[in-house]
């Protein structure tokens, strides 16, 4: 039998101070390896960021109190009280950020892609009536017989609330491509009341308007907006008018509101040699800037170009404008621009919703930055805002040219555009210098 080891009291002292110390050691690189833990689940987001937990339950106690408490329980219901905080939150932050909520959202991104659901008709209200002023070529409008000068009267069977502004109409006419309205016309030519039962089709819409020649073999284009179709759509402008013998061109973005990036750097391409810088964007990091240069194969159209702008002339309008005056490829003609230049990115939300943030600023070529500067023209030409509101209106309706009749349809005649004459006596001139230069080279021995 082996024999048997008794431990002395000191011994047995010695054992416990050992065990307990290691017992500590692990204690201590438990707790060091959880603070670590921590640390890296936080920066890699595993680890909820502590103010965000402590910011959310305070927004989530304060709902719960309103929900309890508040008079109107029918107000204070937890889906209402939320998207009123995200409205909030979101457009508290500027003027271009804001949480969009499923029919806004959808509106939206319509208009981004340049195209909705509707029958095809253009309506303004007149006189405490919803007047037809164009039908678009091939849509159910046009199909159906709606006439220029027709009154809507109601949709669906409900007559027209003209108290209130347009775009409520317009709103009921649009819907779903492959649905239904039916639209109650008056036809005053006739004296006749018309009954259409119509159905929706995707109609795209025209951003590039009023291509024409001037005099003097000057281009005109206007320019409403920039969606998804606006580089093909001027594209199509500009062949139009070099195949009409264009020799200058105006650019007109007067009021043109701004839209999808992109096709801001399509309008501009076709002016540009591949590779060089439209217009670079700069986000919250360093590392966050984007450039955006040509693509357009071949050589660069070579044209004396003016670009009209105002102080409605904003964001897309401006990377355009921006791009061509810093290369020196245009002279711009107007007022200083409205000075719009960060980047909205939109993100898709649960439930149909939407959220447009501001995430970047642009800035032209030459660094120069238009968020809250705008562009500056060369040549200034200011116009009253009077005179302004009654331009947007001629500029809109280029269907009627005869002076009395236009007196007659608004109440006032057609006033004097000194932007675009200037834009047309600077383009004159620069060929005037062209053609004295070729002259001079000519006659050199």
């Amino acid at each position: 039998m082996p024999p048997i080891y008794k431990p002395n009291r000191m011994t047995t002292v010695s054992g416990m101070i050992k065990r307990i110390l290691v017992l500590a050691t692990g204690v201590m690189l438990g707790v060091a390896m959880s603070v670590a833990g921590i640390r890296v689940a936080t920066a890699w987001n595993f680890w909820p960021s502590r103010d965000l937990s402590r910011s959310a339950s305070y927004v989530r106690e304060v709902m719960r109190l309103v929900n309890s408490n508040y008079v109107d329980a029918d107000a204070a219901g937890y889906d209402r009280l939320a998207r009123s905080a995200l409205h909030g939150m979101i457009e508290s932050l500027d003027p271009h950020s804001e949480f969009l909520e499923a029919q806004d959202n959808a509106e939206f991104e319509e208009d981004l892609a340049g195209q909705f659901g509707g029958i095809g008709i253009q309506v303004e209200i007149r006189q405490n009536r919803v007047v037809v002023i164009a039908t678009l070529a091939d849509t159910p409008g046009e199909r159906a017989g709606i006439r220029r000068g027709d009154e809507i009267v109601s949709i669906d069977g409900q007559p027209i609330d003209t108290s209130g502004q347009v775009d409520s109409v317009v709103s009921r006419l649009r819907g779903r491509p492959g649905t239904k309205v039916l639209v109650g016309l008056f036809r005053p030519s006739a004296h006749e009341t018309l009954a259409l039962n119509l159905v929706r089709e995707v109609i795209q819409i025209e951003s590039v308007r009023a291509v024409r020649i001037l005099e003097d073999g000057i281009g005109y284009v206007q320019l409403t907006e920039f969606s998804d179709h606006t580089g093909d759509q001027f594209d199509r402008a500009l062949a139009q008018l070099l195949k009409l013998g264009a020799s200058s061109l105006i650019i007109d973005l007067r009021n043109n509101p701004g839209g999808v990036l992109e096709a801001a750097v399509a309008v501009a391409e076709p002016f540009f040699r591949k590779g060089e810088l439209i217009v670079y964007t700069k986000g919250r990091q360093p590392a966050d800037r984007e450039e955006f240069r040509a693509q357009y194969s071949g050589e660069p159209i070579a044209l004396p170009i003016a670009v009209l702008i105002n102080a409605g002339s904003a964001s897309a309008a401006e990377i355009v404008t921006g791009a061509l005056k810093d290369s020196g490829r245009a002279i711009v003609v107007g007022e200083r621009s409205f000075g719009k230049g960060s980047v909205q990115s939109v993100f898709r939300l649960e439930q149909g919703e939407g959220l447009r943030l501001t995430t970047a600023r642009y800035y032209t070529p030459a660094g120069a930055t238009i968020h809250e500067q705008g562009i500056t023209p060369q040549v200034e030409v200011v116009m009253t805002p009077e005179e302004d509101a009654k331009l947007a209106r001629q500029r809109a309706r280029t269907d009627i040219d005869d002076p009395a009749e236009f007196k007659a349809r608004f109440g006032f005649e057609p006033v004097e555009d000194r932007q675009l004459e200037t834009a047309v006596a600077m383009l004159k001139g620069v060929r005037l210098f062209e053609t004295r230069a070729a002259t001079r080279v000519s006659a050199a021995p």
